[in-house]
């Protein structure tokens, strides 16, 4: 059976670092065309996958698709939901990264027209496949914690000098800040667990001179089943709190660092690579008991290959895609609530669909 032809829209870090890698590892997927204006982008892409058609922007994709089943959205925010209707449009498979789209009315109509079309649409929602949190989420399936009364998860960096580029000095229109950025996992991950708010509280701030979006957040969500959860995102935190620490009934769960993928990504390595994939060393094991008791927990490994192999197994066997894109839709709803609490300073009631 011949590979599937999979495109990219953007080969910046989404797409370069973690879509294609991703992609390449998956037997029954190919990088066949990568999209981007950059010389030097288009360099690495040939050197890195070759045979892949470079192409200097969407139209010229779109004029052209044949060989290709899949498009990748991995181009700037405001682009997301223009790319994934036009790609639905030509009939292939859409991948859209996250966030899914820069409002929760724009990406509710992706889904009306991947629904008209009969196309098949998912969301790059990757962090749900960390290992750290695959542990909390085995944890609390299997009863460990007893029931889990207060949820917290953290994706603090220590970066005082910002980055130049959109992600800090573009606005609302471009869903630009840290709250669409890593918000957008901490949010979909806190939905995974628990479930729909019922309220919503947040807290945004600009730290850093030079920066025009948010770059601190604290997020608070009261879920309908009555666990609460407490969401930080920042890149001014000098001393970085535990990834997540999670309160049971019975027990708690609490483990520091970062899934070690990304960093895998970024050093050029791939899953399939023949070494270990996604695991951590013993001594970065989370705790899990309740004061003065406690022992260490393996974590499970990270795998985001599996979002890929399920895009396939969804293109070839019918199966569920990887995201639904409903829940990114969901996860949309609650950044839009959130900016809208730290504008008025209020807690955001959630209407129930």
């Amino acid at each position: 059976m011949s590979s599937l032809g999979v495109a990219i829209i953007g080969y910046g870090s989404a797409g370069a670092v973690f879509h294609a890698p991703l992609i390449a590892a998956e037997p029954r997927l190919r990088v066949a065309a990568v999209v981007t204006g950059s010389a030097e982008r288009s360099r690495h892409a040939r050197d890195t996958h070759p045979g892949v058609r470079v192409l200097p922007d969407a139209d010229a994709l779109f004029a052209d698709l044949s060989g290709i089943d899949v498009v990748v959205v991995a181009a700037p925010n405001r682009l997301h939901a223009p790319l994934a209707h036009r790609a639905l449009a030509a009939g292939v498979a859409v991948v859209v990264d996250k966030p899914f789209a820069v409002s929760a009315d724009a990406a509710a109509e992706v889904i009306r027209d991947a629904a008209a079309a009969g196309g098949l649409l998912t969301v790059f929602h990757n962090r749900r496949w960390d290992g750290d949190f695959r542990t909390v989420r085995q944890l609390a399936d299997e009863g460990r914690l007893g029931r889990v009364r207060r949820f917290e998860s953290r994706f603090e960096r220590w970066r005082p000098v910002p980055k130049s580029g959109w992600r800090e000095t573009g606005t609302a229109a471009d869903a630009a800040g840290i709250l669409y950025d890593l918000g957008s996992h901490l949010v979909d991950q806190a939905l995974v667990l628990f479930g729909p708010p019922t309220d919503v509280y947040c807290e945004l701030d600009i730290r850093r001179p030079g920066v025009s979006t948010d770059d601190d957040m604290f997020l608070a969500l009261t879920h309908a089943g009555g666990v609460r959860s407490h969401l930080w995102a920042s890149a001014v935190a000098p001393r970085l709190g535990p990834r997540f620490r999670v309160l049971g009934e019975g027990a708690g769960y609490e483990v520091y660092g970062l899934d070690p993928q990304e960093a895998a990504l970024r050093d050029g390595r791939s899953p399939g690579d023949g070494k270990p994939w996604g695991t951590v060393d013993p001594e970065r094991y989370g705790i899990l008991g309740a004061d003065p008791d406690g022992a260490p927990v393996p974590t499970l490994p990270g795998d985001y290959l599996a979002f890929y192999s399920g895009l396939a197994d969804a293109i070839l066997d019918g199966a569920p895609v990887p995201v639904d894109p409903r829940d990114a839709l969901a996860g949309l709803r609650i950044l839009e609530a959130a900016r809208e609490s730290a504008g008025s300073g209020t807690v955001v009631r959630i209407r129930s669909e």
